[in-house]
């Protein structure tokens, strides 16, 4: 930000700094009454359709650390947060707001940075930002973003539907975000007092896109949509694979038995965990952020989704009283514990 023109924000004033973050986002929804501008948002939904909503706040230095996170990327990537989780109801996300609590230290185009990470997410995604705020920060930059979607009310997927015998999903590989953020937090140390540093992330670009700049699976959705494949249960992976099948047998009321040698880990995630010494199956269970799918489905539809190619089956749902485990080669049990991310 130091090569860049530096403009105050006091400079615009709140409505000038918010006219001036918010031109150029496109409206792709004929539902979208009144966006952006107006004292609230007018939305009329279809009908049979029911609306599907989520907040998510992210915090500097808890969620994410500015010295190492571009600005577009966060953008971006906070819309991610909110899509995945209406995806995970088996929803498209329509609409959204963003508010912001931004500290003096930030000029106005460091925010023109995050915003055009957000719009690249919302041309990609076909969402309209219809609102947000702008405050005044003490503790750096917060963002709030709230995410709108529509679902078919017959076809909504919650956690509380998964049934004994059913198998148990995923989407993607597991792990590499953790891994990518504990890379980013190596170079930091490392070159700390270096003045002209040179971070070390050849080799590993994937697990920094991982973390930085994570897509949401709308594919996978619109894949069960199309091969008419309801799940029972669903939801996304944001805290850890052990944390989130928790979540979702105890919504469910049920039991899990995972299979280590199934779930799925990057290369790359293998190699710096090896480097690192760090355990990659850890990270997979407990790493978080990834924002994968995980659900389950009969276990008569096993052929159905193994013609997707996009997911990998990794265990099945058993009664309650059982618990949730991983099961080793050897057949050994392993009780899952919730750990979530650990920064």
């Amino acid at each position: 930000m130091e090569q860049k023109k530096r403009t105050e924000i006091a400079t615009l004033g709140q409505f000038g700094l918010i006219d001036r973050l918010t031109q150029g986002f496109e409206r792709h929804h004929a539902a979208t009454l009144v966006g952006v501008g107006d004292d609230a948002a007018a939305i009329a939904p279809k009908r049979g359709d029911a609306v599907l909503c989520t907040t998510d706040s992210f915090y500097e230095g808890v969620d994410f650390d500015l010295t190492y996170f571009p600005l577009k990327h966060l953008g971006y990537k906070v819309v991610t947060a909110g899509v995945s989780d209406i995806l995970a109801m088996n929803g498209t996300p329509t609409q959204l707001t963003v508010s912001l609590g931004i500290s003096s230290k930030l000029p106005v185009e460091a925010l023109d940075d995050l915003y055009e990470g957000i719009r690249f997410a919302c041309k990609e995604q076909q969402i309209d930002l219809v609102g947000g705020d702008t405050r005044a920060s003490m503790t750096g930059l917060v963002i709030t973003v709230t995410v709108l979607g529509r679902a078919d009310k017959k076809r909504i997927v919650r956690r509380d539907g998964a049934q004994q015998h059913d198998l148990i999903c995923i989407t993607g590989n597991l792990g590499a975000a953790y891994l990518g953020l504990q890379l980013l937090e190596r170079e930091k140390r490392v070159l700390a007092d270096v003045a002209h540093p040179e971070p070390q992330f050849a080799g590993y670009e994937y697990l920094l896109e991982k973390y930085l700049k994570p897509r949401p699976r709308t594919d996978i959705v619109a894949a069960l949509a199309e091969e008419q494949i309801l799940p029972t249960a669903m939801i996304d992976l944001s805290d850890g694979l052990a944390s989130d099948l928790m979540q979702l047998c105890r919504t469910s009321k049920c039991g899990a038995r995972i299979y280590l040698e199934r779930i799925p880990i990057a290369r790359q995630s293998s190699a710096l965990a090896e480097e690192m010494h760090l355990d990659p199956v850890v990270a997979a269970l407990n790493g978080g952020e990834d924002y994968e799918l995980l659900f389950t489905v009969p276990i008569a539809m096993q052929e159905q989704i193994m013609r997707l190619g996009l997911v990998d089956v990794i265990g099945h749902i058993t009664p309650e009283s059982t618990g949730c485990y991983l099961v080793t080669p050897d057949g050994s049990d392993i009780r899952l514990k919730a750990q979530g991310f650990v920064e």
